[in-house]
């Protein structure tokens, strides 16, 4: 009851504070102080009689074969999941759960189509009861098996927290920084007074550097967010190998996680680096398993994050150690892709800068404008060589590789991904090749797994090898479909 009365009372102060001060200075603030604190209250009191309901009609088993959950006030719903088919059993508690001692408990099959259907929420239940649910549902040790001693993979360094403000998510928390603070005075009507403070402060300056000086205070905001949205993330990470063979990653500074993958469903690692922590000399690695859901945003901690962002000789440890290999396959020698993959880029990035400055100097010149075509030259002159730029690291990131029992692929620049994928889990092969890449003599070509992305690319890579990288990868997979049946000879009298 303690966890339904905060939650909601959170709730109703978020969306009523800035109500009821929106009242001010239209009306008197006692009688709408008075329905505000009586519809809060009223609010607060359903949501504990609900939650109360709740938890009266739900109750769940854990049976030999299948695990059960029935909830439900007004329409009683049944679900039941087969144990076989349980991939993953999460705990999660937020301060208060964990003041309390109590967790939530999330059961799923690891399908993503399902959606809700194949998972159980159970919320909530004593911590012991949470950790004692894991560890029965997650058992698949063979009774002759010798199972694993367990131990620490990777565990948290303090100083990794110096990467934190080198993400996307940096200039994200900035803009969010900037909206929140003019909406907030919007509320307080106070809005013209801080933009005209603002003026009155950049009073002299000109107007590039005014926004430079906006910029870089919005940044500084940003970084800010970012370190504390790490360490509330990442504070307390441990990644553990458990008897049994399952991966478990523990973290998180108020709300602790604890995330369990079982080995069984690995089928590689993607070592990411975007540009800002490869510049860095970091990286992060995530998970290429069955199951889990593909969450692509930058520096978010996913459920496929095994490690956060480290020093890049760390994170080939790391990857090795979860691979079970003496050194990880993302660290093999590349095949190289050939120039006309560097050329085709080039091509990319000057288009994608010229266009806009294109734009602008036409609209200066049919208006008769100046600042416009001011405006397209600095577009030109600007983007144009940072992207040519981006188009040679791009390029430079390609290649492909077979190592031992993994196929490699890398590529990208402002989010650079090396993937090492278990050959046995490829189950096939896209082959792409558009107008502009048949005459250069390219393909693109996707290996297709049930994991992680679902498919892992080669780009623009030399038809020849490509085809030849797809078959000493999977033998006899593609080769088929390549092979030419001989002409008939017609016989004649």
């Amino acid at each position: 009851m303690l966890v339904t009365v905060q939650m909601t009372g959170g709730v109703v102060s978020a969306v009523g504070v800035p109500v009821t001060l929106s009242f001010q200075g239209w009306v008197a603030m006692g009688p709408v102080l008075v329905w505000a604190v009586g519809l809060s209250l009223l609010l607060v009191g359903g949501g504990v009689a609900l939650d109360a309901l709740r938890l009266r009609h739900s109750r769940y088993r854990i049976g030999p074969e299948r695990a059960e959950l029935r909830s439900g006030i007004l329409f009683a719903k049944h679900r039941s999941l087969s144990r076989e088919r349980i991939r993953s059993v999460d705990l999660v508690a937020h301060p208060l759960l964990r003041l309390l001692g109590l967790v939530e408990v999330r059961i799923g099959t690891g399908e993503q189509s399902a959606g809700q259907e194949a998972t159980l929420e159970l919320r909530p239940v004593r911590r012991a009861e949470g950790e004692r649910l894991r560890r029965e549902l997650l058992s698949r040790t063979p009774p002759d098996a010798v199972p694993d001693a367990p131990g620490t993979l990777a565990a948290l360094d303090p100083r990794w927290i110096r990467y934190a403000p080198l993400s996307f998510v940096t200039s994200a928390l900035a803009a969010a920084a900037g909206g929140a603070v003019m909406q907030v005075s919007e509320w307080f009507g106070v809005q013209e007074e801080i933009i005209d403070g603002v003026g009155d402060l950049f009073r002299g300056m000109s107007v590039a550097g005014m926004v430079l000086a906006l910029v870089a205070v919005a940044l500084a905001a940003g970084s800010v967010g970012a370190l504390g949205l790490w360490v509330e993330m990442w504070w307390n990470y441990r990644l553990e190998r458990e008897p049994g063979g399952t991966l478990r990653v523990r973290r998180g500074l108020l709300t602790a996680r604890s995330v369990s993958l079982e080995e069984a469903r690995l089928r590689g690692v993607d070592v990411v680096e975007p540009l800002g922590l490869r510049l860095s000399g970091a990286a992060r690695v995530d998970a290429v398993a069955t199951g889990l859901s593909r969450r692509d945003e930058e520096d978010q901690a996913g459920p496929s994050t095994l490690l956060p962002a480290a020093p890049r000789a760390l994170a080939g440890e790391v990857a090795a150690r979860i691979l079970r290999e003496p050194s990880t396959p993302t660290a093999a020698p590349l095949t190289p892709h050939p120039r006309a993959a560097r050329a085709r880029r080039i091509r990319w990035a000057v288009s994608s800068a010229a266009a806009p400055a294109l734009v602008l100097v036409l609209l200066g010149a049919v208006t008769g404008v100046p600042v416009l075509m001011y405006l397209g030259a600095a577009c030109a002159a600007v983007p144009g060589p940072v992207a040519v730029a981006l188009a040679r690291d791009a390029y430079r990131s390609l290649g492909h590789a077979v190592d031992g029992d993994y196929l490699v692929v890398r590529s990208g620049t402002l989010r650079r991904s090396t993937v090492a994928l278990r050959r046995g889990g490829v189950i096939g092969w896209t082959v792409k090749q558009s107008v502009l890449q048949r005459r250069a003599g390219l393909i693109t070509l996707n290996a297709t797994t049930a994991a992680g992305a679902q498919a892992y690319a080669a780009y623009d890579v030399d038809e020849a090898e490509g085809l030849a990288f797809a078959e000493r990868a999977v033998p006899g997979l593609l080769g088929p479909f390549l092979e030419r049946p001989e002409r008939g000879r017609t016989e004649g009298a």
